[in-house]
């Protein structure tokens, strides 16, 4: 069975925390800008997980999959 959109998000989410901010915190200023725009993709996920609206999570999961090292 395939992984849900509920259990992929926070997956996802905890990734970018654990292993993309770090990678970017370690290149420097030259990474702010990225991490700050991964902080707030990752509030809107936050959000969007907690409204529970499908179309939002979507959008959100595919904004951090967007996201690249």
């Amino acid at each position: 069975m395939g992984e849900t959109l509920a259990d992929a998000l926070p997956k996802r989410m905890k990734e970018i925390r654990e292993v993309f901010i770090p990678a970017y915190q370690a290149i420097g200023p030259t990474g702010s800008f990225a991490i700050a725009m991964m902080q707030f993709e990752l509030s809107e996920a936050e959000r969007a997980l907690a409204s529970q609206d499908v179309a939002r999570m979507m959008s959100a999961y595919q904004a951090l999959m967007d996201f690249k090292l």
